[in-house]
Formats: structure tokens, sequence, C-alpha cells
């Protein structure tokens, strides 16, 4: 049976593509696809998960803007890396996916009240969605089967020493998700930095030779493009889609249980994830953290996603 699933996401490249795989993969049932201030300003990542959606045929998934801001602070966003527009890159159009009349806190609880099963959250943003709705609405935690998040690193981070974007643009957030009690999985640098765009996997995309697959050849490159600049790297990480490819098949990301705590006060550390990997403290696991990719069958999945959703044109004659 299909996992029902709800994204939250802050398109966003990445979340592109794991938007996209989300809405493919048959062992996936999509129920929603909810939007957070992140990777750019909140209209921005809604008005991407709509375009995303009208390019991939994806009109059947109702699309809810959520938080603004996160919980304490300022919002960071990213357009060093994602434009600013959040999906530079490709020639984007209008919209014609609506987003429902209903903040997507309220959209996620009627859901899983109403839903028959718990149902999986897949954020791929910062945390601000999630954890508003488990301090907001606690009733709704028996509805959820676990929280499987793209965030955070057992080591070092990407916009500051030690912190990984969508943790540090809420830490509150993620400690509120992370002390939860409910089954947490993250998904973090330490193995998206094993799911690399390289220019064989481009040019697996490309020989799909549909639209959509050239709509994601457009993001890879310009992601590959700020990745090169802003951090040397030849060949960008794809993040988002590992937390949803966890879901379609954990043996994809092998995860150990570890204690993790967000570094809340820290004058250099603010938003770090502290991953006690050796149970070196006396503190309970409370996560499960993903450790290694199998990337070859991982990359098969983004493929057959893209190619599922468009295929790709009979061969004349």
């Amino acid at each position: 049976m299909a996992t029902p699933m709800i994204l939250d996401c802050d398109p966003g490249h990445d979340d592109a593509l794991a938007l996209l795989l989300a809405a493919a993969d048959p062992r996936i049932e999509l129920l929603a696809i909810t939007t957070v201030a992140g990777n750019q300003t909140l209209d921005k990542t809604t008005v991407n998960a709509r375009r995303i959606c009208t390019i991939a045929g994806i009109t059947d998934v109702p699309v809810a803007a959520g938080c603004a801001a996160p919980l304490v602070g300022e919002l960071r966003v990213a357009p060093e890396i994602h434009g600013a527009s959040g999906l530079d890159g490709p020639t984007l159009g209008e919209p014609t996916v609506p987003v429902v009349d209903e903040h997507a806190v309220a959209l996620i609880r009627r859901i899983l009240l109403d839903h028959p099963e718990p149902v999986t959250l897949v954020p791929t943003g910062p945390l601000t969605n999630i954890a508003t709705l488990l301090r907001d609405h606690p009733e709704v935690a028996p509805r959820i089967r676990e929280i499987v998040f793209m965030g955070g690193s057992t080591g070092r981070g990407n916009v500051t020493p030690y912190g990984e974007f969508n943790v540090a643009v809420d830490p509150e957030a993620a400690d509120i998700v992370l002390r939860s009690g409910l089954p947490v999985t993250m998904c973090g640098l330490n193995i998206t930095h094993q799911a690399l765009a390289t220019r064989d996997v481009i040019a697996r995309f490309q020989r799909l030779d549909t639209d959509l697959a050239r709509f994601c050849v457009d993001l890879m490159t310009f992601f590959a493009t700020t990745y090169e600049t802003v951090f040397g790297l030849a060949d960008p990480p794809l993040h988002d889609p590992i937390a949803v490819a966890r879901v379609i098949d954990p043996s994809i990301v092998a995860c150990v249980p570890a204690p993790v705590a967000v570094e809340l006060a820290g004058t250099h550390t603010r938003g770090a994830t502290v991953v006690d990997l050796h149970h070196r403290t006396a503190a309970p696991d409370n996560a499960n953290v993903a450790m290694r990719l199998d990337a070859e069958p991982f990359w098969d999945l983004v493929v057959g996603a893209v190619a599922r959703l468009a295929p790709t044109p009979p061969v004349p004659g």
C-alpha cells in the first residue's frame, strides 16, 4: 500500500525534484503540498510550488501556504543559491494550479485528523510549519506516523560553520520537532552530499527528451553554477529528494539511531545539530540519522519519477 504523505517545502531547486518524486512514485500517496518561507520568501516559494505542479501536471494535490517567518528572529533566504525567484534557471510561466484558501498548518491538521491511517510528514525546508503544528495542536501527534526531514548535519554546516540552512533559519522549530517524542529521521548534509548531480546524472534526464526533463536539466544546471561559485563544487548535491526516497525505500538511505540536539544559544554555533553518534552523553536516542546513500537506486527513483510524470514521446514509425 502507498504511504500517505504530506510534503512541506520551500522550492527551491532541490525541493522541486523532491516534489516530483513524491507526486510520481506509486508507493507515495501525496495528500498535500505545503509551503514555508526558507529558500525564498513565502510568496515566492508558494508560487514556485504551483509552477512545479503546473509544469508536471500535478493538479489533484492541494497546495497551501504556511508560515512566512521563523518562530524567532528574522527570515534568512538564499538568493545566492536559488536566485531572486527561488527557482532561477528555467523559463517559468504563470502557474495555473491554485493555492487553497487555508493556512498550511490548518490543512495539515485537518488531513491528519481525517485520514484513516497515520500520515508521514516530509519537511524539506525550515521546520516552522511542523513545529507550529506540534506546538499549537498536540492532539495530532498520534496521527503522525513519522517525520522525515531534510536538514542538519553530523558535521559541518553550509550557512555557518556548523549550521545547515533549514535548521539555521529556524533553530527553535527544529528543536521542537526533535524533542517531540515522535519518530524522526534526519537527512542531513553528510548524506545529501552523496547525491551529486554529475554530468552523467544530468545526461540521464536529457535522454528522456520531455519538457519536464528539460525543466529539471535547467534546474540542476543553474544549481551547479551557484554551488560552484559559492562552495567550489562542480557537481551540486541534490538534498531534498533524499528525504522522500527514505520514505519510498528505506534501504536506499541507511540510518543509525542517535541523540540529536539543536544548539540555540551558541555564539558561533547557533543552528548546529549536535549528533551524538558515539553515545558519549546520557541523552536518549531521539532520531534516526541518515548516514549512507545507495546512490544508483536513488537516481533511478528520481529519473523514473520524471519519466513517469511526462513519458518520453513515441519514436515516429
